[in-house]
Parts: structure tokens; C-alpha cells; sequence
């Protein structure tokens, strides 16, 4: 029995990575698949070959209030209503605070935190009328614990953790699920066609693959679990760092040092 017939998934950044994955599990198990994403002709591929009846375009910047609300609104229109909203684009500038344009600041918190939280906002109260939805938001270990060169990043991210589970607390009882996955390093161009710019600490960890991640969202559309992380090690390792301060400062050359020899594999593989 498929877990979500006939169910309607909303998922942003579904062009590619892990909102590509998930839009692909979500759609075998049975949901008809809103896409979203602010580049039309990878997501009319997606339509291409899941077919209209079960799948729908809509090209979003979700740094764009307007353009979430339509997003919303084109899904009902579709599909009657929205089971499951899946905020997954995502967005990052890397370098020191003094260095990062305030635009693009303004960028990453627009997109990773602003539109999930804005989306959630117009899609709740439909979810609210039917009893029923699942909100999974896409945070990360960079939202665990302060991340050099990715201070924004590192805020958008906690921010939508935080969210998240209060939003999960005022819900309580009205049927509607709300979850956050956290996942490590991800092999996806978010990180690898930034190989220079990505701290070498975030290599340190294990890298997840984009359909790991999908897993736990589908997951966590059945269950509402709070927050699985991948890699689980990763995750206890960062709130670690991140009650004990001190204990980061002392572990953090080591893990640079390990960080920089998995970097430059992935150079090498890349240059092959």
C-alpha cells in the first residue's frame, strides 16, 4: 500500500538534489506532486515524465512573498488542497559577515528561513480546516552550532529549527505534523560545485546522499518525528559544540585537518 495516495505534496527546490529526490519517492508512494522551484524547465521535465495527473509546475522564488502565496494557492487549485508542504530551497553565500554583500545576507535569510515560515503561513489554514497536513522544514548541522564563514547561514538555519518546533508545540492536537530534518553534508552542488568556499570543517562529517535525506522527509510525513538528523554522530557532535563552547575551540583543528584530506578527494574525483 502506497503511504500517500492521493495525497498533494508541495515541495520547494524540487529541480534538483533533495527536492528532486523527494518529489521522485513522494510521487511513487503515490502523491500527486506540486514542483517548485524559481527555474521552469527542470521542473516541466519532472511534469514530463510523472505526468499531468499527478504533477504540477509552478516556477516560485519563495524569497518572494507574493510568489509564495500564488505557489498556495496554484496547489489547491490543482489538486484541491495540500497534505504536505516539504520547505527545502535553500540558499548561501559563504565568507566572513564583514566580506558578504547585504543583499545576498538578505538572500539567505529570505529564502531559507522568511519563505518556509511565510509558506507554512499560507498553507496552514487549509491544513487546519481538513485536521490533517505535515509541515517538514529542511534545516542542517550548520544550524546546530555557530559555523565560521556561514554566520548567516548557520541563523537562517537555527531559526528554522526553532520555528519549527514551536510551531509543532502550538499544534499539538489538531492533527497537523510539523518536523525539521537535519542533515550533515550533502552530495549535491549546494556544497560541491563550492568546493573553495565551503569551510573544511563540513567535510569532517560523513556525506549523506540526497536520497538519505528524501527518506527522512517522507518519513517525517508519516510520523511527525521532531527532528531525525544524518549523520546521527554529526548531529550529537554539533549540540555538543554547541553547549560547550570550549570543547569546540579545542576540537576544531582536528576536524579541519580531516575536513581538508576529504576536501581534497572530492578535488581529485572531481578532476578526473
Amino acid at each position: 500500500m502506497r503511504r500517500f495516495e492521493r495525497k498533494t505534496a508541495v515541495i520547494t527546490g524540487a529541480s534538483s538534489g533533495i527536492g528532486e529526490s523527494c518529489a521522485r519517492k513522494f510521487f511513487r508512494e503515490g502523491a500527486r506532486v506540486v514542483l517548485a522551484a524559481r527555474g521552469a524547465e527542470n521542473l516541466e521535465r519532472l511534469v514530463t515524465e510523472f505526468g499531468p495527473d499527478s504533477s504540477h509546475a509552478v516556477p516560485t522564488d519563495v524569497a518572494n512573498a507574493a510568489s509564495c502565496e500564488r505557489l498556495i494557492e496554484q496547489a489547491k487549485s490543482r489538486f484541491d488542497r495540500v497534505d504536505i508542504l516539504v520547505n527545502n530551497a535553500g540558499f548561501n553565500s559563504r565568507g566572513p559577515v564583514r566580506d558578504v554583500p547585504v543583499e545576498e545576507m538578505l538572500q539567505i535569510l529570505n529564502v531559507n528561513l522568511r519563505g518556509p515560515m511565510l509558506l507554512t503561513r499560507f498553507a496552514l489554514p487549509g491544513m487546519l480546516e481538513q485536521g490533517s497536513g505535515a509541515i517538514v522544514g529542511v534545516a542542517g548541522i550548520a544550524g546546530c552550532l555557530p559555523l565560521d564563514d556561514e554566520a548567516t547561514y548557520s541563523a537562517s538555519k537555527f531559526g528554522l529549527r526553532i520555528f519549527s518546533f514551536t510551531l509543532a508545540e502550538e499544534l499539538k492536537g489538531a492533527g497537523v505534523r510539523v518536523s525539521v530534518v537535519t542533515p550533515g553534508p550533502v552530495e549535491t552542488g549546494f556544497i560541491l560545485n563550492s568546493l573553495d568556499e565551503v569551510p573544511d570543517i563540513v567535510f569532517s562529517q560523513p556525506m549523506s546522499t540526497p536520497d538519505e535525506i528524501a527518506d527522512l522527509i517522507l518519513e517525517c510525513a508519516v510520523d511527525g518525528k521532531r527532528e531525525p538528523a544524518k549523520p546521527a554522530s554529526g548531529a550529537r557532535l554539533a549540540t555538543l559544540a554547541y553547549l560547550y563552547p570550549g570543547l569546540r575551540r579545542a576540537l576544531k583543528p582536528r576536524l579541519e585537518a580531516k575536513g581538508r584530506r576529504t576536501k581534497e578527494e572530492y578535488r581529485r574525483a572531481r578532476q578526473v
